[in-house]
């Protein structure tokens, strides 16, 4: 199959040209009508080059420093030092994807013709991309203000074939000889163009498109374990009718309560009361509050899309070069609006865990799980069941407490109380994605616990949409109920199962798409 090409003109980019070009690789190129309008916004700054008057970023220093007016034979170390200086992230290795979606999300910018670099350069961004070479890129030195800028200066010094970087064959070496090996020549940077390349919220934006890509999977995936959740508790499905959600008219609510409903059609189990029970008038908040719950984080991440779709169609820099050839100074590139549905997408991240972790504990509880055996052992007190397995689902949740307190709630000035205040976003955005690894986590706990519970439930028959969710994740080298054993590994593969969209393929045959 011939791989993707991802073209870019001045008018932004998509979500699915990210995930494209970030995860899977697809190939970029520059439109003709990029090019012409990198080569008329390159023609205004080259102009303003060669008069006296001082221009921020043209002919000036940077943040605090902007007060020094340079000469022309300095500007080309201008531009080098800026890069330098500027890479000074530490800490571990941010991954390969979220590297590849703030290259590719800063030649969007570049592309755009507002940042006045030269088309050559945008062109080596390009190749750099294609070649699959990944600068090496730490996960501390972004304040998300004035861009993500110790980030996009590793990106930026591997252009001009210094610092390291990863080839295609995943080692990591100096940047030159990668370039070199590709057959890309380093560039040499003019008036602006390293200001240009650092200047973006590009970081924090692709961890937004790829989180909301990832979170679009794990919604779908819990409303189909609370589904499952509620048939192995013998709870009563309808409270998802749909007539319930319209007098509360939140789409995301009505959208989870359907899909929940798809997965029970036809079900056996739902509405039965153990003998001698007194007849359950209603279900726990849990059961019964997970459309409510799942449907507040949905119409969240709606909004987080809409803030993702205006970014991806801004471009971010400062100075920018405007369509009547002026240069402007700006804070467009103030990453206050990904922070704040960063933050929120990890409050709904964690309420959503924290809501799915209480199911679980139900489905162990033999006081609360309406017939189920203790901790859904096989012997119970020879066998401890799921018991422990709740425990690392707890931890999971506490973690996501954690990361829920907001990071753009923060802020520490920076550059001489020159940018004296900044957004945090990119620590936003890292939370999230721990956040988003573990929500995939706890769900698939719940799975495993669902799944058990139903096949404890003799003599009673699943709905269809169940029972193809239990074939596949058999199938998957998960099993089923029986003495104990090693749970890690099976805990492991219902994670993949989930993260890999297993769990929504699987029930989709059955019920149609979900929503």
């Amino acid at each position: 199959m011939d791989m993707q090409t991802v073209v870019l003109g001045t008018s932004g980019t998509t979500s699915q040209d990210v995930i494209a070009v970030a995860r899977h690789g697809a190939r970029v190129e520059l439109s003709e009508e990029a090019v012409a309008a990198l080569a008329a916004s390159r023609a205004v700054v080259d102009a303003l080059a060669a008069k006296p008057e001082p221009v921020y970023g043209v002919s000036t220093g940077f943040g605090a420093l902007a007060t020094r007016h340079i000469d022309q034979e300095l500007r080309t170390q201008l531009q080098r030092n800026i890069v330098r200086s500027h890479a000074a992230g530490m800490g571990p290795r941010v991954e390969r994807e979220v590297v590849r979606a703030l290259m590719f999300l800063r030649l969007k910018t570049v592309a755009s013709g507002h940042t006045g670099v030269r088309p050559e350069v945008a062109r080596t961004m390009a190749d750099v991309l294609n070649a699959g070479i990944t600068p090496v890129v730490h996960e501390y030195g972004s304040l998300g203000c004035s861009g993500d800028l110790a980030p996009l200066s590793h990106c930026a010094l591997a252009l001009m074939g210094e610092g390291d970087a990863e080839g295609p064959d995943g080692v990591v070496k100096p940047a030159g000889e990668l370039l070199a090996a590709a057959g890309i020549e380093p560039v040499v940077l003019k008036e602006k163009e390293g200001l240009a390349l650092l200047n973006g919220t590009d970081g924090m934006l692709g961890m937004l498109v790829m989180a909301l890509a990832d979170l679009d999977v794990l919604y779908k995936s819990a409303d189909v374990t609370a589904a499952l959740s509620l048939e192995a508790l013998l709870g009563t499905e309808k409270v998802l009718e749909p007539e319930l959600h319209a007098i509360r008219p939140h789409p995301g609510q009505a959208a989870s309560a359907a899909n929940m409903l798809a997965v029970l059609k036809g079900s056996g189990l739902t509405g039965h009361f153990q003998a001698g029970e007194a007849p359950r008038v209603q279900d726990a908040y849990s059961i019964r509050c997970a459309p409510q719950v799942a449907g507040a984080g949905r119409d969240t991440l709606a909004h987080a899309r809409l803030v993702a779709e205006r970014e991806l169609a801004a471009a971010v820099d400062n100075p920018v070069v405007l369509g009547n050839g002026e240069v402007r100074s700006n804070g467009n590139f103030h990453g206050a609006p990904v922070a704040y549905v960063l933050d929120f997408l990890a409050i709904a991240a964690a309420d959503l865990g924290s809501i799915a972790e209480r199911r679980t504990d139900r489905l162990l509880d033999k006081n609360r799980s309406h017939g189920l055996p203790p901790f859904l052992a096989d012997d119970a007190g020879v066998d401890s069941g799921l018991m422990i397995a709740q425990y690392t689902q707890a931890a999971l949740v506490s973690e996501m407490k954690r990361l829920a307190v907001p990071a753009s709630a923060d802020s520490i000035p920076s550059s001489a109380m020159q940018e004296d205040h900044v957004s945090m976003g990119w620590s936003a955005a890292r939370k999230l994605r721990t956040a988003v690894g573990n929500l995939a986590r706890i769900i698939a706990v719940e799975l495993y616990a669902a799944t058990r519970g139903i096949e404890l439930r003799e003599g009673l028959s699943p709905a269809p949409a169940s029972r193809a969710v239990i074939d596949a994740l058999r199938a998957a080298g998960v099993e089923g109920p029986g003495p104990d054993r090693f749970l890690a590994p099976d805990l492991a593969a219902a994670d993949a199962f989930v993260r890999d969209g297993r769990l929504v393929a699987a029930v989709e045959p059955v019920t149609g798409p979900l929503a």
